[in-house]
């Protein structure tokens, strides 16, 4: 079974979340079966490993990382790539994919622009 892991870097502010809430909502609304979760990098739970732990432990072998970013700085190039690994150390039976972040993505870009010139009237 698959599963998505919203990727965030997390903030003090706990309403700097509201837009994962948002994301994952939308998702179960459009796919109720695929379980998602989410999981930030600091300052914030569920952590990435808590994250990919309630993934495992509803059965999910292969989870997709969508890192909820602008663009690949060395969070995304350096520290994801090693805790996914560290998490697939600690369930063997699951794989993880990492997907380019949300901000790299060419629809994401569209909607912004398509954003920018609705809001510049």
């Amino acid at each position: 079974m698959k599963g998505i892991l919203l990727f965030g870097h997390g903030a003090r502010n706990p309403d700097w979340a509201a837009p994962f809430f948002r994301i994952r909502d939308a998702i179960v609304m459009r796919d109720p079966a695929t379980p998602v979760e989410m999981g930030f990098l600091e300052l914030m739970r569920p952590s990435f490993d808590e994250a990919v732990d309630a993934l495992a432990a509803a059965g999910v072998n292969e989870v997709i990382v969508v890192p909820i970013f602008m663009a690949a700085g060395s969070h995304i190039k350096k520290d994801l790539p090693l805790m996914a690994a560290s998490a697939m150390d600690r369930h063997p039976s699951v794989c993880i994919a990492l997907a380019a972040p949300v901000g790299e993505a060419e629809p994401v870009l569209a909607a912004m622009a398509d954003y920018a010139l609705a809001a510049g009237g």
